[in-house]
């Protein structure tokens, strides 16, 4: 295993000496902050509008390969306008990597995940659809494989580490909500965003990665539960975006709050955090690769969308803000990383869905809904699990509502886009 670990850090200390990715075409690359926007590598404000997908549960492989190919699905994507995808991942594939874990196949992961009989059906259907695949193929080859099509087809790569131990995201009291958590190691996760950050450089897509999804209260049960809050996590999410910066200096690198990422206010601020700790953009050598995100799922609202902006714009949307009157110190790109609602063809009339939208728009934010998955191998110890939430049917192979594609998928990309 040390023979393994000083392999690694060997070949990360080599490849951050590598020159850093420069492309004269699409995606245009790297990105960079201007402001309260992301700016290409020609100066053109870039806006995301995409969706989510993802990767981190304990099959620890971007979901639904059973049920349609790699290119279907990004062709959907496609189809609606969207430009980028949000694709998460779990700490503890690298942590495999590194241990030389046994399940990094797709067949032994399946296997471990869903039990030898569906394991073994569920990678006869995989490779069905993806016949460029293998019984042998890795976990990470799979990331890379979306990574290309996501590159053929002119869709963005945002990298988005969901969880250390792979599973279901989120809920207090899950071991993985804070930084030192029974399941989130705080060095294997800062070894981790490292090492995949390092890893996609050959993802020419590539251009955005977040630290952490969701950070939030571990619980009473948690060891770390009284180390919750601003003041702890400064000290982790600086190290962590460090460790990002020197292992790749190309993608723009994503902070996300407290409270299921609903609250960035005294980060954009620049409020005391504790003991002096202060958040300052300026302060960072790379502060042109700062993006705040937050997420809402306030679905049950039912009020103004005026009232709704103004609570968005009081947790952290203020750093949009670049008038006189501004709350913010911090001023810099904000991107809504999850929002979702039950695929009908009604919810998408609800105050909830359209308040987003008109907010969002009306400041040209950008955005990525959840979620593009159907159907998981497994979530929750449930398998072949139905994601009523889901953009895309059960079997990948349509959308669960026409209706709310058209009626507000579309017209938000669209709009957003314009």
């Amino acid at each position: 295993m040390l023979c393994v670990l000083a392999l690694g850090v060997a070949y990360l200390a080599l490849s951050t000496a590598l020159p850093s990715r420069r492309q004269d075409g699409w995606p245009y690359a790297p990105f960079a902050t201007s402001g309260r926007d992301i700016v290409n590598s020609q100066g053109e404000v870039v806006t995301y509008a995409g969706v989510n997908w993802n990767g981190h549960g304990e099959t620890m492989l971007p979901e639904g390969l059973q049920y349609q190919s790699i290119e279907s699905t990004v062709t959907k994507i496609k189809s609606t306008g969207m430009n980028v995808i949000r694709l998460t991942y779990a700490i503890e594939m690298i942590d495999d990597i590194y241990d030389n874990g046994p399940n990094q196949s797709l067949e032994s992961t399946l296997i471990n995940a869903l039990g030898s009989q569906n394991g073994s059906t569920v990678l006869q259907q995989v490779l069905a659809n993806n016949p460029q695949f293998t019984a042998g193929t890795t976990r990470l080859e799979v990331f890379d494989a979306v990574a290309a099509e996501c590159n053929t087809q002119q869709i963005y790569v945002h990298l988005d580490n969901h969880m250390s131990k792979a599973e279901w995201c989120c809920s207090v009291g899950d071991a993985n909500a804070w930084f030192g958590d029974t399941d989130f190691n705080i060095q294997n996760w800062r070894r981790g965003l490292a090492y995949m950050a390092d890893h996609a450089k050959s993802w020419p897509a590539y251009v955005s990665t977040a630290l952490r999804n969701e950070l939030r209260d571990p619980g009473p049960n948690s060891p770390v539960q009284a180390n919750y809050g601003w003041q702890d996590w400064y000290p982790n999410v600086v190290a962590a975006a460090d460790g990002i910066n020197a292992a790749n200096a190309d993608p723009l690198i994503f902070f996300s709050g407290l409270n299921f990422d609903t609250d960035l206010r005294n980060v954009t601020r620049g409020i005391d955090l504790g003991g002096g700790q202060i958040f300052d953009i300026g302060s960072f050598s790379y502060s042109n690769k700062i993006v705040f995100e937050l997420h809402n799922y306030n679905n049950n609202y039912n009020g103004s969308c005026a009232d709704f902006g103004s609570g968005l714009y009081n947790n952290g949307w203020d750093a949009m803000d670049n008038s006189s009157t501004t709350t913010a110190k911090n001023i810099a790109p904000v991107v809504m990383t999850e929002f979702g609602f039950p695929q009908d063809d009604t919810t998408d009339q609800n105050p909830y869905p359209n308040c987003i939208k008109e907010y969002l728009t009306g400041i040209r934010a950008g955005w990525m809904q959840w979620v593009i998955s159907g159907s998981y191998y497994t979530r929750q110890g449930t398998q072949d699990y139905e994601e009523t939430w889901g953009l895309l049917n059960h079997d990948w192979s349509d959308w669960r509502s026409q209706a709310a594609i058209d009626g507000f998928t579309k017209p938000f990309v669209e709009a957003t886009l314009s």
